[in-house]
């Protein structure tokens, strides 16, 4: 079926219940139709390109198009569209697409269990953490720590562990024993003076603190973005990681890596464990996996967890937790396709050249422009803090919308990027060319220059 703008645009606005977006705003203004992509460009209904400087959402990591993938998936359609996992069944490509992956994993894991999205993995990693604190005998072991700002899905408990507090007004969230810490925002939250060694420090502290007030006995995990995606492209202060995991080690609590975002190459490591030399209990995977091509979600369970489950499996009886759609074959063959391409293009490699290429073309370009607070990130995930007052960190009134005004230039200029408030942020995809960031960087000065005249 096909449509010109203006009837299609009707036709989403009276059928289509958008995800993260005003419904207001959206009968207003319409959508966006995007009918194509090839490579790292995408087209709309009318046409016009795009370099995606987003990735999608964060994960068409190798780009559109990719007949390796299209065709892995066409070919096991074909052959087996679709079979499950529940009750010891399994199929040929799953079997494969597990080993591989734990092949990949940065530290020794155990086992995999498969889902459909990072929602829903995380929501498998919490139900994981208390069925084993309740195997080993310490049913008050429950409490999970998370971070304000961080972000672990949108199901009722994912969003309660989420720390974005508009994902929990109007839902009566956040539910269940689940906590949160300061994030790792130096540029924010560090009190005046303090360096970012201090300030990991003081924030190991404040953790080993709530620790404290809520009884070790009874704090479970600590869920962690390697680098703090949705809730403001957040990257650790110096030292971060190492004062918070000996905190998290002396009182029993299990490290928990959101890898949704980090996994598969986009810090210019593999993984994001690698870049800050982690060694999780149990890290959530999703989105790159299968470069979007395919929904697959990945719960890697290390040999310390998994040892009490299979200890006490006889005695537990039936393991009562799983999705239709896990361990999907199609899914499978998609991200056997990907992990392929990953290796042969070296496509980690891209990113760890190119990385710091971005982030330099990017400082040079704005990081003294009198909108421009902070530039900060790690690998292809960067992000650009928009201020009022630059001297004293003093941020845009919210009514004024200076994020989302600059996101709409540079759409009208051919590039898609995302305003998390005022916080512009990019992640390509890990396959870019230093062309393609060449003109990212370049469009972006010339939209922020334009709403920086309008807001003078």
């Amino acid at each position: 079926m096909t449509f010109d703008r203006a009837h299609a645009a009707q036709k989403d606005q009276s059928s289509i219940f958008h995800p993260f977006t005003s419904v207001s705003d959206h009968l207003r203004d319409g959508p966006t139709i995007i009918s194509e992509g090839r490579g790292v460009r995408v087209k709309d209904i009318q046409g016009r390109e795009y370099l995606d400087g987003m990735a999608g959402l964060w994960c068409v990591n190798l780009g559109y198009g990719r007949r390796e993938i299209t065709d892995a998936i066409s070919a096991q359609s074909a052959r087996l569209s679709f079979f499950h996992a529940f009750n010891s069944m399994s199929t040929d490509v799953v079997i494969e697409c597990a080993e591989a992956l734990l092949a990949r994993a940065p530290v020794p894991m155990a086992r995999v269990f498969f889902g459909a999205s990072g929602s829903d993995a995380n929501e498998t990693q919490l139900k994981l953490i208390w069925y084993y604190n309740n195997l080993r005998g310490l049913p008050k072991k429950k409490k999970v720590i998370s971070r304000w700002n961080s972000y672990h899905g949108s199901g009722v408990a994912t969003a309660s562990l989420t720390g974005l507090p508009g994902m929990h007004t109007l839902f009566d969230l956040p539910l269940g024993p689940i906590l949160h810490t300061t994030a790792p925002n130096y540029y924010r939250n560090a009190p005046e003076g303090m360096s970012e060694r201090e300030f990991s420090k003081h924030l190991a502290r404040e953790l080993e603190e709530l620790i404290q007030r809520e009884g070790p006995d009874t704090v479970a995990a600590f869920f962690a973005e390697p680098v703090m995606g949705a809730g403001g492209l957040i990257p650790p202060p110096e030292g971060y990681f190492e004062e918070i995991v000996p905190v998290l080690r002396r009182h029993d609590i299990l490290l928990v890596l959101d890898e949704v975002v980090s996994g598969f190459g986009r810090l210019g490591t593999y993984w994001g464990s690698q870049k800050y030399q982690l060694e999780p209990d149990l890290i959530t995977a999703a989105k790159g996996v299968t470069s979007g091509y395919f929904p697959m979600s990945v719960c890697f369970v290390s040999p310390k967890i998994w040892g009490v489950i299979e200890s006490e499996s006889a005695k537990a009886g039936l393991f009562g937790h799983g999705y239709t759609y896990s361990a999907h074959p199609v899914g499978a063959a998609a991200a056997l396709a990907t992990l392929k391409i990953i290796d042969e293009e070296h496509v980690v490699e891209n990113v760890a050249s190119l990385a710091p290429y971005l982030h330099k073309e990017m400082r040079a370009a704005v990081a003294e422009h009198p909108l421009v607070g902070e530039v900060r990130g790690a690998g292809f995930m960067l992000g650009i803090e928009l201020v009022k007052n630059k001297a004293t960190k003093e941020p845009f009134p919210r009514e004024a919308l200076v994020g989302r005004r600059v996101l709409k230039n540079l759409f009208g200029r051919g590039l898609i990027s995302r305003a998390l408030g005022d916080t512009l942020v990019f992640a390509p995809p890990l396959v870019v060319q230093r062309s393609d960031l060449d003109e990212l960087v370049s469009k972006f000065k010339a939209g922020l220059d334009a709403v920086a005249k309008e807001v003078s």
